[in-house]
């Protein structure tokens, strides 16, 4: 019963990918860019999570905070170029 669970929410969450990659493509602006990307680490921070609960592993969840901490370091460095035009003062 769990496998079938694990493998719902990865396809559901897979979908969510999907839609992420258009909303980037189709974007007004370039704030609804970033948004999009943010949401985008955070779908492919669940689907490792879940890979590691089907497999039974810890390496799934240390990868998942490695990305995680990209994720916030990029979208944080993307909007502050884009308000200030620089990323280091």
């Amino acid at each position: 019963m769990i496998g079938v669970a694990l493998t719902f929410s990865i396809a559901c969450f897979g979908l969510g990918l999907l839609l992420n990659i258009y909303r980037i493509v189709n974007a007004p602006t370039v704030g609804d860019r970033i948004l999009a990307l943010d949401t985008m680490v955070i779908n492919a921070i669940a689907l490792l999570a879940l890979f590691g609960i089907l497999e039974g592993t810890a390496v799934y969840f240390e990868a998942s905070m490695i990305i995680a901490m990209t994720g916030f370091i990029s979208t944080v460095s993307y909007t502050r170029y884009l308000l200030r035009g620089d990323i280091i003062e």
